[in-house]
């Protein structure tokens, strides 16, 4: 069986053979970089996760804390007048609530309140009538900025049915409250009590005031009315019937006993009128017209009646924890429930929402680095009122496909468990591995490209290596096998004596030539094999450039002429110029620049090779050799010096070539720190030689 020729390993199967094996080593890596980025990512995602925890735990934290300094206060303390001390002292001072502007630990309060049963609005902002507000120290100024105030807590109030508005309290002075009393009966329809709205506030989800049946508040008021004549608090059951129509979970929480809802049992001392106060001295004195002293003297008697017209008591108070209501757009209201000697009061403060949510949520957001990885949504029971942008981080990287994804909720704790806090992703942070998986990433691919492409050039110049080697191997045995033959056939014939005497000669001189190519080609191979094996040993020394002129001549003119050329040798440098050589190796330079002149200039209409030395630039010496044949193709220029590298041309058809001289030239010229580099001339080819000088 014949075996066909074995297909040939070339330059495409490498790059296949590559690309594969690139593709086995690059997907696996780019799968581990990729798992590893997810990491990183959820990594990020996580730190993020518990940074907005930490966040919304710091709010609630502060937010509890302000709410746990707002139980702490007495019932007393939302009067104008709190008592310190002894009962019996009888010593009054202004209630902490009453400082003007408001002072208060939740952000946002606008000013306090006490509705009591009737829905009769007080607030510690002003004294009770008929007590003097400029006796403790409350400028006129002063007390109709405080009077505007509490104008807006009963309008706001009342436009949500928590207290009477300010024609009902006109109403209900001492003078006319029984007959507005009998006229409200019987104009109202029956409905729930105000106090009963304040119970709905408390709801999850806001439910239309006719959602308590009136039956509901009637079994309430009832009630009421049976403790109030026994002296004693209700029962729990008792408060908590104004909501059993309500299932959500804030109201269920309204109808728990006292001891699951932490309330507590407190003795307070509450200032109450002991009569009714009579006209102060301080008012008749300034209508007279007195001097100054004499009405410091007025204010000091009206503060020491005012001290007379009131009595400290003593309570027993049942104090419910606070709860927080939705008023509308822009007010919440923060209020617990009081009861005292049968009696249900309403205690708490009306909050702005904006500045609520302002210092309470988005001053601490700002402040932290949440702000600058994600949005944080507030929303009111159910229903988004604020929407905190991200800031620009300097830190941050694309949230990618977790763009939008929600990072934390929270619900605050009671009172505030209606508010709830929602983060969304919108950055997240570099974890502290991307850059050093991004450098590893790139070295990677890096070295992958970078190898694999040197892997290419080295097996693509192995294999055009190998090529020209083959053809040197080929190129050698032409020019072996041509003389041999040449010089056989010619030495038989003479052997025979089939040539005359003519003839005999210019067989001799045949010959002759051709064993001198033949030394010159195995000289080249031998110094070709020593100078790769680095085995070359140059004998640089001093030689003037006359003597080094005469040493080419002697060995190229039999070489020229013999081909049939003309030689000219020029010496254009001064008288003494000497250049550092190897002579052997300068020889063996210009031998071959000749032979290759002749070779390639063969057909050439001047046959004539022109070697001329002059002096150069930088201290060196420029030697050239021109021919004038077709000269050197431009693109080829710069390879004909390679090792086995033949020009390509019809030329080279014809005019057979090793591939190894111009190769030797440049290599010995290295070796002797001299420069080789070839130009075209108009006709033919300049090889120019510069020589370091003496």
């Amino acid at each position: 069986m014949r075996l066909g020729p074995k297909k040939r390993f070339d330059e495409r199967s490498l790059r296949v053979v590559l690309a594969a094996f690139f593709v086995a080593l690059a997907a696996p890596a780019g799968v581990l970089i990729a798992q590893a980025y997810g990491q990183l990512k959820w990594q990020a995602f996580r730190s993020s996760e518990i940074a907005a925890e930490e966040l919304a735990a710091r709010i609630d934290a502060a937010l509890a804390a302000a709410i746990a300094e707002e139980d702490a206060r007495s019932f007393g303390a939302y009067s104008f007048l709190v008592a310190e001390g002894d009962a019996a002292a009888n010593f009054v001072q202004r209630s902490p609530l009453s400082a003007f502007p408001v002072e208060s630990a939740v952000p946002g309060v606008l000013g306090y309140f006490q509705v009591d049963s009737d829905g009769r609005l007080t607030t510690p902002l002003l004294p009770e009538a008929g007590v003097s507000a400029a006796s403790y120290g409350i400028a006129a100024a002063d007390e109709a900025a405080r009077a505007a105030r509490v104008a807006e807590l009963r309008d706001v109030l009342a436009r949500n049915q928590l207290v009477r508005g300010t024609r009902e309290e006109a109403a209900a002075a001492p003078a006319e409250r029984e007959r507005f009393e009998a006229d409200a009966l019987r104009s109202a329809p029956p409905g729930p009590s105000l106090q009963a709205n304040f119970d709905r506030l408390a709801a999850d989800a806001p439910a239309p005031l006719a959602s308590v049946s009136a039956a509901a508040n009637d079994a309430a008021a009832d009630l009421r009315e049976q403790s109030s004549a026994r002296g004693d608090a209700p029962p729990a059951e008792a408060r908590a019937v104004p909501v059993q129509g309500l299932t959500s979970p804030a109201a269920r929480r309204l109808a728990l006993p006292a001891e699951e809802r932490q309330k507590r049992v407190e003795e307070t001392l509450v200032v109450e009128p002991a009569a009714p106060p009579p006209t102060p001295a301080a008012d008749a004195a300034e209508g007279a017209g007195l001097d100054d002293t004499a009405a410091g003297a007025a204010t000091a008697e009206a503060q020491a009646q005012d001290q007379q017209s009131v009595a400290v008591r003593t309570f027993a108070s049942e104090v419910d924890p606070f709860e927080l209501g939705v008023l509308d757009a822009d007010h919440l209201v923060l209020f617990r429930n009081v009861w005292r000697g049968g009696r249900r009061y309403v205690q708490g403060a009306l909050v702005d929402r904006a500045a609520f949510v302002a210092e309470a949520i988005a001053a601490p957001y700002r402040t932290s680095n949440v702000a600058s990885m994600s949005r944080l949504t507030v929303a009111l029971q159910g229903s988004a009122v604020e929407t905190l942008s991200a800031e620009p981080g300097a830190y941050r990287s694309s949230a990618g496909d977790l763009l939008g994804q929600v990072l934390h909720r929270a619900r605050l704790s009671p009172p505030f468990g209606d508010v709830e806090l929602t983060f969304l992703v919108d950055a997240l942070p570099r974890a502290p591995g991307t850059a050093v998986l991004a450098w590893v990433a790139v070295t990677l691919g890096a070295v992958l490209l970078g190898g694999f492409f040197l892997m290419y050039r080295f097996g693509v110049g192995q294999m055009r290596l190998a090529r020209q080697q083959q053809d040197f191997v080929s190129a050698v045995s032409h020019e072996l096998k041509t003389p041999l033959t040449s010089i056989r056939m010619y030495g038989e014939m003479l052997k025979a004596g089939w040539a005359d005497e003519a003839k005999r000669q210019t067989y001799y001189d045949y010959i002759h030539g051709e064993s001198e190519r033949l030394s010159r080609l195995i000289e080249n191979v031998l110094q070709l094999a020593r100078l790769t094996r680095n085995k070359q040993r140059f004998d640089l020394k001093s030689i003037t450039v006359a003597e080094l002129v005469d040493l080419v001549r002697s060995k190229v003119a039999t070489q020229v002429e013999r081909a049939g050329f003309a030689l000219a040798l020029r010496n254009e440098t001064p008288e003494g110029t000497s250049v550092v050589v190897d002579a052997d190796c300068a020889v063996q330079i210009f031998i071959n620049l000749v032979d290759n002149a002749v070779k390639f200039s063969a057909d050439a209409e001047r046959k004539a090779v022109e070697i001329a030395a002059r002096r150069a630039g930088d201290g060196e010496v420029l030697f050239t050799v021109r021919d004038f044949g077709p000269g050197v193709p431009k693109a080829q220029m710069k390879r004909i010096f390679e090792l086995f590298y033949c020009v390509e041309s019809g030329l080279t058809r014809e005019t057979a070539g090793t591939g190894i001289g111009l190769a030797l030239v440049r290599q010995l010229a290295a070796a002797m720190r001299a420069r080789v580099d070839v130009r075209n001339c108009e006709p033919g080819a300049e090889f120019r030689v510069l020589f370091r000088r003496a």
